[in-house]
């Protein structure tokens, strides 16, 4: 078993509450539609960083969720991430790294990447606005697809998630706003940096900080104690990690909702009056 789901869940889970805090922090919010499709692409972009993962192009087979969304398009893409991900190491490598055959958890693996695809996205929106808008939903919800419904899509086939993503991704794309989604690129890079959060509690880790030299490596794999790391796919991340980040997610979405956030603050408000009073 992989991370898939643990990942989306947790992109998930950081866009919505991310949402409430500068909700109730600095009033700003997103309408209905605006944070349903960032929570989307935010939890699809929380696989983006495994496209590093290359399998068998042709036999359609391998390679890692995120490589398998759309079938032999996405895995020629990971074949191709995944060089070029590995031409990246090799050319910044120091002689205390270790030589890699392949470049899963490396470049796309560290906080760089995240800025890097975040930035890119947001200058591509702003420069192209609409076909880029509706290219990176259609990527971005496809890979939520398979992330959130891993096992239905894993019997059904790829075309599931291509004909699912490009569903929603016409009915998100009516409902765009005038402005469209200015907060697009910001998502893909949130999406990205959680999938880093998610493998750094690991064994392996991952580069977070490249190209930051640690202990005179600069593809240092940051990881916690060997004693705090999980198992991917282990009996922590499937009994524990991911109901209670499922949890978290329906209570982040529930917060979203105005009639909730006023009965909170009103039962905070009606608690406190009487100590406040004496």
């Amino acid at each position: 078993m992989v991370m898939g789901p643990t990942h989306a869940t947790s992109g998930a889970v950081a866009w919505l509450a991310a949402g409430g805090l500068m909700t109730a922090a600095v009033g700003y919010s997103q309408s209905p539609a605006e944070m349903a499709v960032y929570t989307a692409v935010c939890a699809g972009s929380a696989l983006l960083p495994d496209l590093d993962v290359s399998g068998r192009v042709f036999r359609n087979r391998g390679g890692a969720t995120a490589a398998r969304v759309f079938g032999v398009v996405s895995l020629f893409l990971a074949e191709c991430v995944e060089k070029f991900s590995l031409w990246v190491y090799q050319l910044a490598r120091s002689k205390k790294d270790p030589r890699r055959r392949n470049g899963h958890r490396t470049f796309t693996h560290t906080i760089v990447f995240s800025i890097l695809i975040g930035t890119l996205v947001s200058l591509l929106v702003l420069q192209f606005g609409k076909p880029v808008v509706l290219a990176v939903l259609f990527f971005t919800l496809g890979l939520a697809i398979r992330g959130l419904m891993a096992e239905w899509v894993k019997r059904h086939g790829w075309w599931v998630t291509t004909a699912g993503s490009a569903a929603v991704t016409v009915i998100a794309f009516a409902g765009l706003p005038p402005d469209g989604y200015p907060l697009l690129g910001v998502a893909v890079g949130v999406g990205c940096l959680v999938h880093l959060l998610g493998d750094l509690i690991t064994h392996h880790g991952c580069p977070l900080l490249w190209p930051i030299p640690i202990a005179g490596r600069r593809w240092y794999m940051v990881t916690l104690p060997g004693d705090l790391a999980v198992k991917a796919g282990g009996p922590f991340e499937r009994r524990v990690l991911l109901p209670g980040l499922t949890v978290a997610a329906f209570i982040a979405a529930a917060w979203q909702v105005p009639a909730i956030q006023d009965l909170l603050f009103s039962f905070f408000t009606e608690s406190a009056a009487p100590e406040a009073g004496g």
